[in-house]
Order: structure tokens, then sequence, then C-alpha cells
């Protein structure tokens, strides 16, 4: 009985965390065309995804946590980089609203 017991309370309370997390607060100091690549990586450590868009460096940020049952959280961070490693272009988005 204990064994169902504890098993019920581990599915109840599953939950998974994908990505790495990085300091939200930051992502207003990003400047486009002024911030470069190692201002970006001492900020927000090193990525979590790298690869290319349209033919520029894009690194990627990210934290997913989903529970069986509770709330899901996601937040996200996309940085593109030019030739110069200057940020061209960033988006973050968040499931976390203080509208």
């Amino acid at each position: 009985m204990l064994i169902l017991f504890t098993g019920v309370c581990i599915f109840t309370s599953a939950c998974v965390t994908l990505g790495k997390d990085f300091p939200v607060s930051r992502v207003v100091e990003i400047k486009i065309g002024k911030t470069s690549k190692n201002e970006i990586r001492k900020m927000f450590g090193p990525p979590w995804l790298s690869g290319f868009k349209d033919g520029e460096l894009t690194w990627t940020y990210s934290k997913y946590d989903y529970s069986l049952f509770g709330e899901r959280k996601a937040k996200v961070l996309v940085v593109q980089f030019g030739k110069n490693r200057l940020v061209t272009t960033f988006t973050f988005n968040t499931t976390e609203h203080n509208e």
C-alpha cells in the first residue's frame, strides 16, 4: 500500500524541466548594433542552443517547466549576431505575464 501511495504522489507531482535558466532582468540591457557576442555570453552564459538563421549566428536561451497537472512555464531569448559580432536582432517571450 505504501508503494502504491508513493507512486501516486510521484505521478501527480511529475515535473519536467528543459533548457537552462537565465537572468530575465538583463534582457533590457541588450542593445541592437551595440551589444557584442562576448557581452551576451557574460550576461547569460553559454547558449542552450546555437545555430544559424538567415545566415546569421543565432543563440537561444530557454527554460521550459512542464507539470503534469500544474502550471506550465516557459521563457525564451533568441539573439542573432552579424558578421561584426554585434546583436542584429533579438526576441524575448515568456508565459509569465506582468501586465
